[in-house]
């Protein structure tokens, strides 16, 4: 899932708003946010739109310390231990 409504309301944007600096609609712009494929041209306008770099769009690792038998998903954040 992409960061843009997060930055967005930082820089006081709706998704509407950026949606129309990229020239599409928000329904589409609502998706890409929420992880359909989109390219790496639209990236490039949204981090544009946002003036930021294309990697603060994309969710920040945990970067806290877990044991080697836990797994992280990455699209809920749901940790599961691995047992033998």
């Amino acid at each position: 899932m992409l960061r843009v409504k997060e930055i967005g309301k930082e820089k006081g944007l709706t998704v509407a708003n950026i949606a129309t600096r990229i020239g599409v609609k928000p329904p589409a712009l609502s998706r890409i946010i929420n992880g359909s494929n989109t390219t790496t041209d639209t990236l490039q306008r949204i981090a544009a739109a946002l003036d930021v770099p294309i990697s603060e769009l994309f969710e920040q690792p945990i970067k806290e310390e877990q044991p080697t038998n836990t797994l992280i998903c990455p699209k809920c954040k749901t940790r599961f231990k691995m047992e033998e």
